[in-house]
């Protein structure tokens, strides 16, 4: 008789446990199933309700494609009546800066969506162009802007080659097809025809300026000699239109697309990358250490 009883007690433990581990799997699942929907499914929207947009711009612009994508999908939701670009970054490489500055004003003419540009510690170089094609820009007082003007940063490992008895050897098959290397001094022909470069990017990002502030030429040359304001400064420069944080940012955004009362704000989901992480917000704030070779040109502020 007691060897039934521990044979029945034995069998009975497993049909209890059985509920609370299929609970347990059921829970897991669900939560499993919500973060994959979070991280790679689309946002989700059933209110219908007007709404703004805010994308964020962030770290050392590197490449658009993030942006531009966001930009473009956010103007072609009907609900979304104005978008507020929140711009925190130094800057960045030329042509990904002239891209977003392309999707902006294509939304602002394509779209007639209003574009507010809110800047937040630091909006310069490549993030004020950025910012110079929306419709309003809205600064902190204290943010860092301008430093309209472009740099490239070459080395030169030459003296340290012969130091350790290492001599470059290049076939090359035009006279400045190695222009920029990092094996050999620069020459004078080399730095007039690099400097000729800079000088057209430079005038590109004032023509952008100008075009985008309605200013004359004239008088964003004077302010583009690389030199950086403050939110205030800028203000009183033209280069920005009011003071004012990001909650200010979009109500001026909601009043633009014609939204009343509190607006309520939609947002992309980002991503986790380790390398996106480690390129812009760790690299990115060493361009000292930044021994590419090659030519390479940025609208980006110097550290």
């Amino acid at each position: 008789m007691a060897h039934t009883s521990m044979t029945d007690d034995s069998s009975q433990k497993p049909r209890r446990w059985r509920p609370l581990r299929i609970l347990f799997w059921l829970v897991l699942g669900g939560f499993l199933l919500l973060t994959l929907a979070n991280i790679l499914g689309p946002d989700l929207d059933l209110s219908g309700e007007d709404r703004v947009a805010l994308i964020r711009v962030e770290g050392v612009i590197l490449d658009a494609q993030q942006t531009v994508g966001d930009l473009k999908k956010y103007a072609e939701i009907p609900a979304v009546k104005a978008i507020v670009l929140r711009i925190d970054s130094p800057g960045g490489g030329v042509v990904p800066s002239q891209e977003i500055y392309d999707a902006v004003k294509r939304i602002r003419s394509k779209n007639n969506k209003a574009v507010v540009a809110s800047m937040g510690t630091v909006a310069a170089s490549g993030g004020y162009y950025i910012a110079a094609a929306t419709d309003r820009i809205m600064a902190n007082p204290g943010t860092l802007t301008g430093s309209i003007g472009v740099i490239m940063e070459l080395a030169n490992f030459e003296g340290l080659l012969k130091k350790i008895g290492v001599e470059s050897v290049v076939v090359k098959s035009g006279e400045h097809k190695d222009i920029g290397s990092p094996f050999r001094k620069m020459k004078e022909d080399d730095r007039l025809i690099l400097q000729a470069v800079m000088d057209d990017v430079h005038s590109q990002f004032i023509e952008a300026v100008a075009d985008g502030r309605a200013l004359d030429v004239r008088e964003v040359r004077m302010l583009a000699d690389g030199r950086v304001f403050t939110g205030r400064q800028a203000k009183a420069a033209k280069l920005v239109d009011e003071l004012g944080d990001l909650e200010d940012a979009i109500k001026l955004a909601a009043e633009m697309g014609g939204i009343e009362g509190e607006p309520k704000v939609v947002e992309p989901r980002r991503r986790f990358s380790v390398r996106e992480l480690l390129e812009s917000h760790v690299f990115g704030t060493l361009p000292r250490l930044d021994f590419q070779t090659g030519v390479s040109l940025k609208y980006l502020m110097a550290f």
